[in-house]
């Protein structure tokens, strides 16, 4: 595709800058308006200009991929409800055999839940929950959120629910989900297991010494100690000190049900607590005033019976989630197959959905939207389809000098624009450009694509939203705040990076 007329290209150029920035700085203090909204103004602006016509931007929008994030989003609200990620964050610490045994459990559990719950939502579940280990152990914290951040990452290459730019590839390429996890599995275990013996080699000492005993409590993590929060996979959106505790908390519109059961649960455990009370006498026999009233009996009847429906409807979320899975792994339509398991699931649970509803990220939606319009627009001035043109020659999947050259623009154009936008950009040259070769190139490049663009993820701590929820997550964690600097980060980002990257390429089928 040559250029398009000089005031395409200029004025393109300068709406996809502005979204640009705003994508990777979205406090800028120029225009402190975030990702969301940036994305919103560059899509304006691109028809504003005229780069693309009202109707070319409707038609930019994958309504495909929207429908299987939001999907996945209210799939991954009911599972938390179902307490899913406590069963997993109770992992963490049972028989647990000392620093490098907590390593990599956090590794394998990070693995599982990112692989098919988002790694973003894994982080935004886990990582007060790692905080709270690694206080109860007197162990300093950061190895341990750096294995949470890095293994989330990974993982999440494995599946095209895994993480946004897997879902762009899945959708655009029109790979099963089967061939997709068969595809990067081998790299993703491979590459977890290479990044968790990283990490114990490099903080070895650390791990080997306890802190000093005032620096921990000795806290005990407890059931209740991983709390709701407002479901913010990949948000792209700034963690600022006025809205970072959305990622743990319900929004205002949701506190009335979540209040009420509270106190429920404040009232059954006080209930209870009395009639143990009642029933204890100095002498150890039951007095004539202790016996249940008809009234109580009810009451127990009534309790024994909803702790007996909570059961059913738990195990009703996870057999749907589990046929979600199966209905995937078959190659049904991704993106209504999550739809359907998201409305089983609203009227299994035969109540009000707007408190569930509530808790999806719109924002990202919408950010998703403008991102569409605007790299659509970017694409329409030809500078993409030049700059590819001059690579491709020395960015061929059929041989190792061309994967090389390929995995280090992808690296690098993540951490510079962000792994989706690369995806968008990148996605339909690399695999033209490969469908010349054969079809199997075709998909190797997609998966390729997939996974170097999210391992790219770990280079800085800036390269993926999962690194920054855990970081403000663990900044603002009550009683055990700490926070995870860039420089600490980096230091095993970079390598971590490029030797998992490297060891995974020889493994993508």
């Amino acid at each position: 595709m040559a250029l398009a007329a000089t005031y395409k290209v200029v004025l393109g150029s300068i709406a996809f800058a502005i979204f640009w920035v705003l994508a990777v700085f979205p406090a800028v203090p120029l225009l402190p308006i975030g990702r969301t909204a940036g994305s919103l103004l560059g899509a304006m602006l691109m028809v504003l200009f005229r780069v693309i016509t009202p109707d070319e931007a409707y038609a930019a929008i994958d309504l495909p991929i929207l429908g299987l994030l939001f999907g996945t989003m209210v799939v991954s609200i009911y599972l938390e409800r179902a307490d899913m990620f406590k069963y997993l964050g109770k992992l963490l610490s049972w028989k647990s055999k000392g620093a490098k045994d907590l390593i990599c459990r956090i590794c394998l559990v990070s693995a599982i839940s990112s692989a098919f719950f988002t790694n973003d939502t894994s982080c935004v579940i886990l990582t007060e929950f790692v905080l709270k280990i690694a206080r109860q152990h007197n162990l300093p914290p950061h190895p341990f959120l750096l294995a949470l951040a890095s293994s989330a990452n990974i993982s999440s290459s494995a599946t095209p629910i895994g993480n946004p730019q897997n879902l762009v590839i899945a959708v655009q390429s029109k790979i099963s989900f089967g061939d997709f996890l068969v595809g990067v599995l081998p790299a993703m275990l491979v590459g977890v297991s290479v990044n968790a013996l990283m990490l114990i080699i490099m903080y070895w000492r650390l791990l080997s010494v306890h802190k000093d005993e005032e620096d921990g409590t000795g806290e005990i993590v407890g059931e209740d100690d991983v709390s709701s929060h407002r479901f913010s996979p990949a948000t792209m959106s700034h963690i600022s000190a006025s809205n970072s505790m959305d990622h743990v908390q319900s929004s205002p519109n949701n506190t009335n049900g979540s209040l009420a059961t509270h106190l429920d649960s404040l009232r059954n455990r006080v209930n209870s607590g009395d009639q143990l009370e009642i029933q204890r006498s100095p002498c150890g026999s039951i007095d004539s005033n202790d016996i249940s009233s008809p009234t109580q009996i009810s009451e127990d009847k009534e309790s024994k019976a909803e702790h007996w429906k909570n059961k059913m409807w738990k195990l009703c979320v996870y057999l749907v989630t589990i046929g979600m899975l199966v209905a995937l792994l078959m190659g049904l339509n991704m993106s209504w197959t999550a739809i359907t398991a998201s409305l089983a699931l609203v009227v299994l649970d035969f109540k009000d959905a707007r408190p569930c509803l509530e808790k999806v990220s719109y924002s990202l939606l919408l950010f998703f939207c403008g991102m569409f319009i605007t790299v659509e627009g970017f694409n329409k001035t030809g500078i993409p389809s030049t700059l590819w043109n001059f690579m491709e020659p020395h960015a061929k999947v059929d041989r190792v000098s061309g994967i090389a050259v390929l995995a280090v623009v992808i690296l690098l154009l993540s951490n510079v624009a962000s792994n989706v936008p690369t995806v968008l950009l990148l996605g339909g040259r690399v695999a033209a450009s490969a469908a010349a070769i054969s079809a199997s190139e075709e998909k190797k490049a997609w998966l390729i694509l997939a996974w170097v663009s999210t391992v790219a993820g770990n280079l800085s701590l800036l390269g993926s939203a999962a690194n920054l929820i855990v970081c403000e997550q663990a900044r603002r964690a009550p009683h055990l705040g700490y926070t995870l600097s860039f420089w600490n980060h980096l230091k095993f980002g970079v390598p971590s990076t490029l030797i998992v990257t490297a060891i995974g390429l020889t493994l993508i089928r």
